[in-house]
């Protein structure tokens, strides 16, 4: 059994008090709501107010604001959005909703395909049956050992999943299942 969490895609919006964001060189990218920087520097991607996309690049940045959730002081690439409309995970290909979860890469290398039948014929926000198909194409600071931290893109999705399949109680992961081959084509 895998331990199975959630995350989402925060998008930057209203106003209140402000942070500035980081590039890698520690240039200012834009000054964001302290909400929304509290929210990108643990899901690692989120969408600023004026539509651009914006992801991890490192840790320990001596520019950055500490995240209070995780103590690190992190810094962003500003992305391509058409590209990389949902950000960029650990093997550098855009990730995407429901199909995109974090793993321990010392336990399912990136770009491993794996089936998790608890989440087969759950829907999507786009009323489909989901087909239990997902890739590795992440990493998080707190994914570790047989953890999977599924990708659903919004926290109205993340709500619903965990309705249906609640955090923490752990799912069956099937590494490498050909049923899920066409994954790795993408």
């Amino acid at each position: 059994m895998f331990r199975n969490t959630y995350y989402d895609f925060p998008e930057e919006a209203g106003g209140g008090p402000q942070q500035p964001l980081f590039d890698a060189s520690c240039q200012r990218i834009k000054a964001v709501t302290t909400t929304f920087h509290d929210q990108v520097c643990v899901q690692g991607s989120g969408r600023l107010s004026n539509g651009q996309t914006v992801s991890f690049a490192r840790r320990d940045c001596e520019c950055a604001a500490e995240c209070p959730r995780t103590g690190q002081k992190i810094c962003f690439d500003v992305l391509d959005a058409a590209r990389f409309p949902h950000g960029r995970g650990a093997a550098g290909t855009a990730i995407t909703p429901l199909r995109s979860v974090a793993v321990d890469s010392d336990v399912i290398p990136l770009g491993t395909v794996l089936y998790i039948p608890a989440y087969h014929g759950l829907r999507g926000p786009d009323g489909q049956a989901h087909d239990g198909c997902f890739l590795a194409e992440d990493r998080g600071l707190k994914v570790r050992g047989q953890h999977v931290d599924i990708f659903t893109g919004s926290p109205s999705t993340t709500r619903i999943w965990n309705e249906a399949v609640p955090s923490n109680e752990g799912v069956t992961v099937i590494v490498g299942a050909s049923r899920c081959d066409y994954l790795s084509q993408r």
